[in-house]
C-alpha cells in the first residue's frame, strides 16, 4: 500500500455523507481497513468500492452493520459454492465426456450414433 493511494477519511467521511462511527464499525468488522499515518486516518483508494457498497447497504437499504456482516457471509458461501459446482462440472465432464450438462439435469449423449 502507498501513501499516494490512501485517502483521508474524514474525506470520505464528508464526500459520503456519513458519520465517522459507520466507518469505524465497519473497520472494527474487517470491512475495510484504516491506516493510521502521523495521527491522521487513511482508506485505500482499492478499498473505495467495497466501501462504497457498504454505504448503500446500510444508509439505501437501512441494514445495520451486523447485517451487512451476515449478508456478507452468505454470500462469500454462495460464490464458494458457484466456484465448487464449477470445478465438480468441469471434473465430470472430464472424467466422462459422454454426458454433458443440460440445465438442470445430466443426459447421456453416448448411445446417439
Amino acid at each position: 500500500m502507498q501513501n499516494e493511494n490512501l485517502i483521508p477519511v474524514e474525506l470520505c467521511r464528508v464526500h459520503y455523507k456519513v458519520e465517522l462511527s459507520f466507518i469505524q464499525s465497519l473497520h472494527q468488522y474487517g470491512f475495510i481497513h484504516i491506516v493510521s499515518v502521523e495521527q491522521q486516518q487513511f482508506i485505500d483508494s482499492d478499498e473505495l468500492q467495497t466501501l462504497e457498497k457498504l454505504i448503500r447497504m446500510h444508509y439505501e437499504l437501512d441494514i445495520n452493520v451486523e447485517g451487512i456482516e451476515a449478508i456478507s457471509f452468505l454470500l462469500e458461501r454462495v460464490n464458494n459454492m458457484k466456484n465448487e459446482i464449477a470445478y465438480l462440472k468441469s471434473r465430470l465432464n472430464a472424467a466422462s465426456p459422454q454426458l454433458f450438462f443440460k440445465g438442470e439435469g445430466f443426459e447421456d449423449f453416448s448411445q446417439i450414433t
